[in-house]
């Protein structure tokens, strides 16, 4: 009988490492397996002001399940060579959204398909990965940076790409320019209630959820703060793990379970969705 981890074991059996590629400091989460076995990916960027690892969490829970996860270091963040000090400012302010166009922050873009680039001819990673089954994760800015590589800017936009999980988004510029229905992905919204001004910017009438085209969705975590998707949150880990990986396994791996994805836990104060599986009235979880 082959003898089957468990997915705490395997939780524990993921892997951490850190790489240069393209001149960029990337850090890397996957299982240890042969090279023959291909697995799914995921990119992940970070916040403005972040860094690579700071959703350790959420990264290892992805390796856990079999995927390797590649978070490079972006220019704006505070560690590993990043090149905007802890007090530098965004090129246009946050406040105002309506200035950003294409060319705000494309360097991020750039940063994510020069990885990808140098790791379809990287000798270590290319028999490894399979490109047909690929996510894209981002927290807040980077949110911002993967809901552009999806489509909502066009001259961003990035073919093959199976599923963007937008975690505590800056969607606000796609949101004033009406670009978010140019999506060409699945997306799923993450947000909290003490997560004040962008949580609010997608559940509210004609925001980042109504704008967006199906299939969608759109979980909201009680008492959740901004930076609950970072290594320092202590509210929803566990939540926010479940939907991000029944998410991903649903449509950048394949694994096709209804449940996992209309299932409202604990802790969720808004749960909703525009899919495959219906649309869903608001829902909520037990207190």
């Amino acid at each position: 009988m082959k003898y089957r981890h468990s997915r705490l074991e395997a939780y524990f059996l993921s892997m951490e490492q850190s790489i240069t590629l393209s001149g960029l400091n990337v850090s890397v989460w996957s299982q240890e397996n042969a090279n023959t076995i291909k697995q799914p990916v995921i990119i992940f960027s970070h916040g403005f002001h972040g860094w690579a690892t700071q959703s350790r969490f959420l990264m290892k829970a992805f390796a856990s399940a079999g995927y390797i996860v590649f978070a490079p270091n972006h220019r704006d963040a505070v560690f590993n060579n990043g090149q905007v000090g802890l007090f530098g400012k965004a090129q246009t302010p946050f406040r105002h959204p309506a200035a950003w166009s294409e060319n705000t922050f494309r360097d991020r873009a750039g940063d994510i398909r020069h990885l990808i680039d140098a790791l379809q001819v990287n000798e270590t990673f290319k028999a490894r990965l399979d490109w047909s089954r690929l996510g894209l994760a981002g927290h807040s800015l980077g949110g911002y940076t993967v809901l552009g590589l999806a489509g909502a800017w066009s001259s961003w936009k990035f073919n093959g790409i199976k599923a963007v999980l937008a975690l505590s988004p800056y969607s606000h510029p796609f949101i004033v320019h009406k670009t978010l229905e140019s999506l060409s992905a699945p997306v799923m919204y993450q947000g909290g209630t003490w997560d004040f001004g962008l949580t609010s910017s997608l559940h509210k009438p004609s925001g980042g959820y109504d704008l967006s085209p199906k299939p969608k969705y759109l979980v909201e975590f009680s008492h959740a703060s901004h930076f609950a998707w970072a290594n320092l949150g202590i509210v929803a880990h566990n939540a926010i793990s479940y939907y991000s990986l029944a998410f991903m396994d649903h449509y950048a791996k394949g694994e096709l379970d209804e449940k996992r994805l209309t299932k409202v836990l604990p802790g969720v104060a808004l749960y909703r969705y525009s899919s495959e599986f219906g649309n869903s009235a608001d829902a909520a979880g037990q207190k």
